[in-house]
């Protein structure tokens, strides 16, 4: 290692700088990076002012959280998974290579049974945690990795992962606690269920010192600071209490570090999901290429402590390793810390094996020293174990709850650690319950409430997202070449460049009317004049889900007034009412109810098929699918492949709202990326399963979002139609209805689509997807009559379905209704000027029979629905 890792030379700050910055502190005014950055270069006197300004913020906080003069650790044994890594850190001992594993007579990974004895010592002994940590994705380096994972029936490392947590719970009864290194939103959702927290280091946001020749983390692709910070958003999506914090003294600059610390910091408030931040200071380490740089200083340490808490704040919780810190217990208390993280009666620290860890005895004798008692907590902080759902899965309540005392959420003294069960919370559907009639009655009676009452907790900080969403607020205008871009749209739209159809875009007036006549006549060319519409039943089997969409006014927690399940009976029963008035389909779709084991969706299909063999089930979006797999623990292509055997026949494509991240972020918290949206898709196309495809737009979105996203739907489609599958059925068009959104109500989103938009949304769709996907529906849900018949001049030729309940819009402020008669949607086409034709859900003729029996209900159920207990 040269010298290139030290740090540059950067002046010392001016005192009247560090007066300046110390004064904010003590006055607890919100510090800034470059006042940051000179606060953690304070030292002697000016260093105690700065703790003591650090030990107050602490104590307000332990206050406010129930636990005055309370610092925490947890009882754990360290579980090193494998020591493989596909990084190349410059100071890591705990990363080796196959050739050593075997030389010292171990495998590539652990084996189960190595795990479990380690377990059920730890559980013989009082420990609640196993913290399980593993080098990065082995697999991708190193071929002995791959081998060994494949010979024990795993397909990743993440799967081995998940499975051998899974093993921990039930046989030994402690708590997984996962460091698996960078993760995907998908492996979020994967190792949820087994492991009540998880965690990675950010170490530094320094870009230098990842990409610099000599730098520590140079050579090292799961350390450059955008991954990292992204894997911090995926978790705080996916509601997983979540460990980060750290690592100083390897090259980085003051301001760097401060600029590391405001990440944490923005992450932790917009998701509130990072459950503490551990400070750590570099150790040279014999063998490494940075052994000759010098260890962090403990003042450097302190400094970065106290910091740390001014900028987290009173609520934040604050870790040092006590085995790293020299016996300096008492500073770091003063500092700010409030815990001292895993220490471990059967275990050595296998990242820092030269520095034991304290006894327990001894750390609580230091603690009581500088008048603080030590209380044991679990791998999950009394925070989440207090909240509960959606921080915990529900098949870890069972696990959690044994060891954890209700009353302050820390570990109980007296637990018994035994393992327990790990399975879906009934074996099975849940039954129905709640308000089971939303479907009728939401016409009539109404919601209960415009919003849930853990509004300002669930959605994540308001704040924080205003922030982001600001730019979207009010889209801007493009001004372009409108005249040859709609010239080149009427000559050969597939030749349309981004900055054509950007103009296109934001057309209005006399252009916007020769759009839509362009888009109106390619509609003639492809569809004629046929407006179709399908007989068809929305059925919503749940609205529970803790998912955290903030456009989403359906879900509910379960405890809401309206909240509601339907049992497989209620599913199969409205199938049949709809069959009898025609239905060609139903379209079901639910929340990601967190008691719905991965199956239900299988047992939701076949009750359909059994009850009524010749129904289309057209069912389950791209993010009912990803929970579906991630709970059963099947791959995306196993577990679509097993829902068409359950009868599945095709999928919404919604959940896809906008098709780029910057918006789905502010949109949705806790949904499946954009990745992961096209993965689900494309592998049902592959399948032979088909789907339609949506875009929910007037939000927080601009036109370019827009274009981005018709290109991203044609890209996918082309792939398909290039394998000779059929791929989308339809685009549809889904205008935001905003009046009881969440996103609306806290003051970030506009308040829906202008009819401008609407026009020239539905005109692009039919301009930029010819030739892909033919078919361009409007939605007379949340656009009403004569919106709807506006669209059908304006490129779209479908109506979408009589729906005959609807319940999703609906709960989001929709006035239109809840379903229309055949009579209604064919007096839509005829204000359009068009004739009406019924299809199928794969736009095929129609049988006879079901036209018929359409005609004789008029397409919709009788007025008075009986309800089904």
């Amino acid at each position: 290692m040269t010298n290139s890792a030290r740090p540059p030379e950067a002046g010392r700050p001016t005192a009247n700088a560090m007066r300046r910055a110390l004064r904010r502190a003590r006055d607890g005014v919100a510090l800034d990076v470059s006042e940051a950055a000179v606060l953690l270069q304070a030292r002697g006197e000016d260093l105690g002012d700065l703790t003591a300004s650090a030990a107050r913020v602490r104590d307000a906080g332990l206050d406010a959280a129930g636990r005055p003069g309370v610092i925490t650790y947890s009882k754990s044994v360290f579980i090193p998974l494998t020591r493989l890594c596909r990084d190349k850190c410059h100071y890591c001992t705990f990363a080796t290579v196959p050739g050593r594993l075997r030389r010292d007579g171990h495998g590539m990974f652990m084996s189960p049974d190595e795990v479990l004895d380690i377990a059920r010592r730890g559980a013989a002994m009082g420990c609640k945690e196993a913290l399980i940590t593993l080098g990065d994705k082995p697999e991708d380096r190193w071929p002995e990795a791959r081998e060994w994972l494949e010979a024990e029936g795993y397909d990743d490392t993440i799967a081995y992962v998940r499975a051998i947590s899974i093993r921990i719970l039930e046989e030994t009864g402690l708590l997984p606690h996962l460091n698996p290194g960078v993760m995907t939103w998908t492996d979020f959702q994967r190792l949820k269920p087994v492991a009540p927290s998880m965690g990675m280091m950010l170490e530094t946001t320094s870009e230098r010192l990842w990409s610099e020749p000599g730098q520590p983390h140079y050579g090292s692709p799961d350390k450059e600071p955008a991954v990292r910070l992204r894997v911090l958003e995926d978790a705080g999506r996916s509601s997983v209490p979540f460990t980060s914090g750290l690592l100083i003294g390897i090259g980085e600059t003051y301001e760097e570090r401060a600029d590391s610390l405001f990440a944490l910091r923005r992450v932790a408030r917009s998701y509130h999901g990072v459950q503490e931040l551990i400070i750590q200071n570099f150790r040279a380490k014999p063998d490494t290429a940075m052994r000759g740089m010098p260890d962090a200083e403990i003042d450097d340490l302190v400094a970065t402590i106290a910091v740390a808490r001014h900028i987290m704040g009173p609520s934040g919780n604050i870790q040092a390793p006590p085995n790293l810190i020299a016996g300096e217990y008492e500073r770091l208390i003063g500092a700010g810390i409030d815990d001292w993280g895993g220490v471990s009666p059967v275990t050595i620290d296998h990242v820092n094996p030269e520095k034991p860890w304290p006894q327990v005895e001894e750390l609580a004798e230091r603690s009581a020293a500088a008048g603080f008692r030590l209380a044991e907590r679990l791998c999950v902080y009394p925070e989440f174990v207090r909240r509960g759902e959606p921080w915990l899965d529900p098949r870890l309540l069972p696990h959690v709850r044994a060891l954890a005392a209700p009353e302050t959420g820390l570990a109980r003294p007296d637990a018994v650690v035994e393992g327990h069960p790990w399975q879906e919370p009934d074996e099975g559907y849940v039954a129905s319950s709640g308000r089971t009639d939303l479907h009728a009655t939401i016409d009539t009676t109404g919601r209960t409430s415009d919003r849930r009452d853990d509004f300002d907790e669930v959605y994540g900080d308001w704040e924080a997202l205003r922030e982001q969403a600001a730019p979207g607020m009010v889209p801007s205008r493009i001004d372009g070449d409108v005249r040859a871009a709609l010239k080149q749209a009427a000559d050969d739209p597939t030749k349309l460049t981004d900055d054509e159809a950007l103009a296109l875009l934001h057309a209005d007036g006399p252009a916007l009317d020769a759009l839509c006549s362009v888009a109106d006549d390619i509609r003639k060319t492809v569809n004629g004049d046929d407006v179709t519409y399908i007989v068809t039943r929305n059925i919503n089997f749940t609205n529970v889900c803790y998912t955290g969409c903030r456009f989403c006014a359906f879900a509910q927690r379960r405890t809401d007034a309206d909240a509601y399940t339907l049992s497989l009976d209620q599913v199969a029963d409205r199938a049949a009412q709809a069959w009898d008035v025609g239905a060609v389909e139903v379209c079901m779709q639910g929340g990601i109810h967190p008691d719905l084991p991965g199956t239900a969706y299988f047992d939701i299909a076949r009750a359909v098929k059994e009850r009524v063999p010749g129904m289309h089930v057209h069912a389950f979006s791209p993010m009912e699918v990803v929970n579906g797999a991630t709970r059963t623990g099947l791959s995306i292509r196993e577990w679509l492949t097993a829902a068409k055997e359950a009868g599945l026949d095709s999928i919404p494509g919604t959940a896809a709202e906008i098709l780029d991240d910057e918006v789905r972020w502010i949109l949705t918290k806790g949904k499946l990326p954009t990745a992961t949206w096209i993965e689900v898709v494309k592998t049902a196309h592959e399948l032979g399963i088909r789907s339609s495809s949506t875009m929910m737009y007037g939000h927080v979105d601009q036109p370019r979002h827009w274009l981005g996203h018709f290109r991203t739907l044609a890209a996918v489609q082309q792939a398909a139609l290039s394998e000779n599958v059929g791929g989308f059925t339809e685009f549809v068009t889904l205008p935001f209805i905003h009046t009881n959104a969440p996103v609306y109500l806290a003051g970030i989103a506009r308040p829906g689509p202008t009819t401008r938009d609407n026009r020239a949304v539905t005109a692009m769709a039919r301009v930029l997807l010819h030739p892909h996907i033919p078919n361009i529906q409007t939605s007379w849900v949340k656009l009403g009559q004569e919106g709807a018949a506006e669209m059908l001049r304006s490129g779209a030729n479908d109506l979408g379905g009589t729906l005959m309940e609807e319940t999703i819009s609906r709960m989001a402020g929709s006035s239109y209704g809840s379903y229309r008669s055949v009579e209604d949607l064919v007096a839509i086409a005829e204000a359009a000027g068009r004739p009406a034709k019924p299809r199928t859900t794969l736009y095929g003729e129609v049988p006879e029979e079901r036209r018929r029996a359409a005609a004789a209900s008029d397409g919709h159920l009788p007025e008075l629905l009986p309800l089904v207990d």
